[in-house]
């Protein structure tokens, strides 16, 4: 096996460990909630401190994998996710859980950084390839999260689902170790510290705000002063980088339409993708008539179908973008979504049905993301591509926290009541979101590809001819 073959292999070992834990942890919930005795909301933080952490310092990692080295830093990052999940399988209380979850989104810029890798070894007409294959983790993990994580959860308890995960980490990690090659271009700057606390914090109030706004309310003054510290922390964040000698990241670099396209796109595409999600999870798991009245398993199964198309096609399109380039996939990527959320408004009743809608959406997942990391990774120059990727990756975070939070206050905005009868009298035994609620949902998901398709259109396409095959020669960093 040659050293690409081997680190993609390698890399994308570990990103599925890390989907298919972060999956596996959803059906735990309920049992962490009746341990712990704790509310449902408090509960909600174990995923949502997760994507926070994940999301608040990828521009770090990044800045600090061009710094010192992507090796250096993506096993750094391992070792962030193999302590978190640690400590997260013997924690004592809640707080403990929470906190050893955010750790683990620290661990989660290995994501940016393993594109970075696969960027700089790989050539160029091979590029998309390669990170369709890293992007493919996507959806085999979450497939494998919700089958597995059903029966572990059940037979083992929860502590098994961070118990796996650790053992399997630590063995990649030292595999990372020995076989990763050292690749790249260092940046010999100073690390912008303040930048990245000043974006951090912005984007840890941002995203509380959005988690809080559907249990708070979106106009409590207490969340409110979260939304205005997280606009006024942005708004410095912009004026320090303009000033200081070394920012973070260059803010000119935005000038660089591909580069810009694929944020701003990132951004709006991760709210309607992650929005069809809620709604075929909830959707398939509500009881008959308000939805489809599968268990978990059987909602886990569901999914399957769904993150193949992602598995099989993602490489395909990967061979397919050198040759045609990226505007064409966003463009399709976009237009199989929204026809998917059409789908979901008209044709649902079954889980034939649903399972069709669910299959073409993740088509259109897989035909948005690729291009979107293609662009970014592409277009920056190699001594800022992984800083740039975690900043796309911290966009795309925001957009999918934007997502659920919207599905979710649809859901409780339009509800209709549960209805019994015990002898002769009707019995009122809780709410449900209604049809309505759905419909609006994957109107909104629509709108927002919608805005996608019309993003896409400004992006600079390009393409790639195969290139003399050299033998490699790795850069030691």
């Amino acid at each position: 096996m040659d050293i690409r073959s081997k680190t993609l292999l390698i890399l994308s070992s570990m990103l599925l460990v890390v989907n298919y834990v972060e999956t596996m942890v959803i059906p735990a919930l309920p049992t962490i909630e009746n341990d712990f005795s704790i509310s449902t909301t408090l509960a909600g933080w174990i995923t949502s401190a997760y994507m926070i952490f994940a999301a608040a310092t990828s521009p770090l990692m990044g800045k600090l994998a061009d710094t010192y080295g992507k090796k250096k830093m993506y096993v750094v990052a391992i070792g962030f996710y193999i302590v978190a999940v640690l400590i997260a399988g013997f924690s004592p209380n809640i707080w403990v859980l929470i906190g050893a979850r955010a750790v683990q989104g620290v661990g989660f810029s290995m994501f940016p950084i393993a594109i970075a890798i696969v960027t700089d070894l790989f050539p160029k007409e091979k590029v998309a390839f390669a990170q369709a294959i890293l992007s493919a983790t996507i959806g085999i993990g979450p497939a494998l999260g919700l089958l597995i994580g059903s029966y572990v959860v059940e037979d083992l308890g929860w502590p098994y689902a961070f118990h796996t995960a650790a053992i399997l980490s630590l063995i990649i990690f030292v595999i990372s170790l020995k076989y990763l090659p050292h690749i790249g271009h260092r940046v010999k700057e100073a690390v912008d510290y303040v930048g990245a606390s000043l974006i951090g914090l912005g984007t840890v109030m941002l995203l509380i705000y959005i988690t809080e706004g559907p249990t708070l309310g979106w106009e409590n003054s207490e969340n409110l002063i979260l939304l205005l510290l997280s606009f006024m922390l942005y708004v410095v964040f912009i004026l320090y980088e303009r000033r200081t000698k070394e920012p973070l990241l260059r803010l000119d670099l935005f000038m660089i339409r591909n580069f810009a396209v694929a944020n701003i796109v990132g951004l709006i595409s991760g709210v309607g993708m992650f929005t069809v999600f809620i709604f075929l999870v909830y959707y398939a798991q509500l009881p008959q008539p308000y939805g489809l009245g599968l268990s978990t398993i059987q909602s886990g199964l569901l999914m399957s179908p769904v993150a193949l198309g992602m598995v099989i096609f993602g490489p395909i399109f990967g061979r397919m973008m050198p040759k045609i380039g990226p505007k064409p996939l966003l463009v399709t990527g976009s237009l199989l979504t929204m026809i998917a959320y059409i789908l979901l408004m008209t044709y649902r009743a079954t889980s034939q049905e649903v399972l069709l809608d669910g299959f073409l959406s993740s088509l259109g997942l897989v035909a948005v993301i690729l291009p979107l990391v293609n662009m970014v990774a592409l277009s920056l120059p190699d001594q800022y591509r992984t800083t740039g990727m975690g900043m796309n990756t911290l966009l795309r975070t925001i957009g999918g926290g934007a997502g659920p939070v919207v599905a979710t206050a649809l859901m409780q905005s339009y509800q209709v009541p549960i209805i019994v009868m015990v002898n002769n009298q009707i019995l009122v035994m809780g709410y449900a979101p209604s049809s309505t609620a759905f419909n609006y949902i994957a109107l909104f998901g629509f709108m927002m590809m919608l805005l996608t398709l019309l993003g896409s259109m400004f992006a600079k396409n390009y393409k790639f001819s195969v290139e003399r095959r050299e033998k490699i020669k790795p850069l030691v960093t």
